[in-house]
């Protein structure tokens, strides 16, 4: 930066923050104090305003001084209700932000948590298209969650947040901006419809009966039962034998997902597939892995292996 430049991006970041550092990602947790807000009066603070010199013109041509006590007293409310808009934004922090699982083309929530010592009202805030309205209770916290839109898959920056107030009267708007520096991962979208895994990919395994002394369940004796598996002792005690019913043998199918299973499909047909078969999975609560170009989950079931697997998909370049 040129030197005769440099003083006057330190002045304007000291003078006007909105226009220059804050517009910038920030740390959290973040402060709202007096650099940081800005106030204008509204469209009906305007309005109140040229009734005001109305007034006064009106009391000061008549010389009437009720009337002119009147448009006084009315002018301090209104500077009064501006203070107090600026102090109802003055002191506010954001001290964390988190954001929901969300699939691309899905509005994703975000949950951003304001801490206070005091307590706030008809405070608003917004996210790109998306607003919501909270109050602060006093020496306390609130979570505050709001919807953003996304088109993508993909990591994406959180937009920037304005808060902003009119209380109490409406006549002045203070607001304050926030751009947190973090990030949101947004999954894949999976297909609507589409082939099946090949049958490479899902691999049965069978478990073996059990045949030592543990077993199932007792049930009736019937012809044909081996001797071994009659209970004595509990047959004692019964009117008939008694035979040890054995689990069954069962198939377990693991779903492999492989990336190279796809070849000659687009790059993100590919992704939009196995995020289906995932889906498809999960769902059947069956065991899988993925396998993905410099990445592989191995096999496990559940939702946080499903959120792992979501995830890797999101990350592909």
């Amino acid at each position: 930066m040129r030197a005769w430049l440099q003083p006057v991006v330190l002045w304007g970041e000291r003078r006007l923050p909105a226009l220059t550092r804050y517009r910038r990602p920030e740390s959290l947790p973040v402060s709202l104090h007096r650099r940081r807000i800005y106030i204008v009066p509204s469209g009906f603070g305007a309005g109140f305003a040229l009734l005001l010199l109305t007034m006064l013109a009106g009391a000061l041509n008549y010389a009437n001084n009720a009337a002119l006590l009147l448009t006084c007293l009315l002018g301090v409310a209104s500077a009064a209700s501006m203070l107090m808009a600026f102090r109802n934004l003055n002191g506010l922090q954001l001290s964390s932000l988190q954001a929901s699982h969300a699939i691309a083309g899905q509005p994703v929530e975000l949950t951003l948590r304001f801490t206070s010592t005091s307590s706030r009202d008809a405070l608003r805030l917004d996210a790109a298209d998306a607003s919501q309205v909270f109050a602060m209770p006093a020496q306390g916290s609130v979570a505050v969650a709001i919807n953003i839109a996304t088109a993508r898959r993909g990591w994406q920056p959180v937009p920037r947040l304005k808060i902003w107030t009119t209380w109490p009267l409406g006549m002045f708007r203070a607001w304050s901006w926030v751009h947190p520096d973090q990030r949101m991962l947004i999954w894949p979208r999976a297909e609507h419809s589409g082939p099946p895994p090949r049958v490479s990919a899902l691999v049965t395994q069978r478990t073996r009966p059990r045949l030592g002394d543990e077993w199932a369940a007792l049930r009736d004796y019937r012809i044909g039962d081996p001797q071994r598996h009659i209970a004595w002792k509990a047959s004692a005690h019964h009117e008939s034998l008694l035979v040890k019913d054995f689990a069954q043998p069962r198939g377990q199918t693991e779903w492999r997902l492989d990336w190279r299973e796809l070849q000659g499909v687009e790059h993100e047909a590919r992704i939009s597939r196995l995020a289906r078969w995932l889906g498809e999975a999960q769902a059947q609560r069956q065991r899988y892995s993925l396998w993905l170009p410099d990445n592989e989950l191995p096999l496990d079931s559940g939702p946080l292996h499903y959120a792992r697997c979501m995830n890797a998909l999101a990350e592909m370049p």
